[in-house]
């Protein structure tokens, strides 16, 4: 009998000794989890950032290539480049024209560059500047009024 009472208090002593274990693992792993979810939200604003951009020099490059005048064009690939990074970037937004005159017939480009959040909500100084480039054909029978 007394054997089996040292092994029962042999097992309650080796419990004793395990509380509150999981409170120190929470207490670890805890700031770890939240840091990974925090750096996947940054990478994913960086995504979302890039498709952006992307999207908005393909806006940019077609809304001047129906334009009439080089200088029209160059205001409204401003506009709508302007438009699609309104709450993407952080900073302002340049739209660039990469081609070379504005004739019919050849091809009116545009690169478009603007700083991104990203990194930033993690306290990471990181400047994160994306830029696209796309080209639209100037049409033969675009605008003359």
């Amino acid at each position: 009998m007394k054997s089996s009472l040292r092994g029962v208090a042999r097992r309650f002593r080796s419990d004793e000794r395990d509380r509150g274990l999981s409170t120190v693992e929470v207490v670890i792993l805890a700031p770890v989890m939240i840091l990974f979810i925090l750096v996947l939200v940054a990478f994913g604003q960086l995504v979302d950032g890039r498709g952006a951009i992307d999207s908005a020099a393909r806006d940019a490059a077609r809304a001047g290539s129906i334009q009439k005048d080089h200088a029209t064009a160059m205001s409204e690939a401003r506009k709508a480049a302007e438009a699609d990074l309104a709450d993407v970037c952080s900073g302002p937004v340049t739209v660039n024209q990469t081609s070379a005159g504005f004739e019919a017939a050849t091809f009116f480009t545009v690169e478009v560059s603007c700083q991104v959040r990203g990194l930033a909500m993690l306290g990471l100084d990181v400047p994160t500047t994306l830029t696209a480039s796309f080209s639209s054909p100037l049409d033969p029978f675009r605008r003359t009024v």
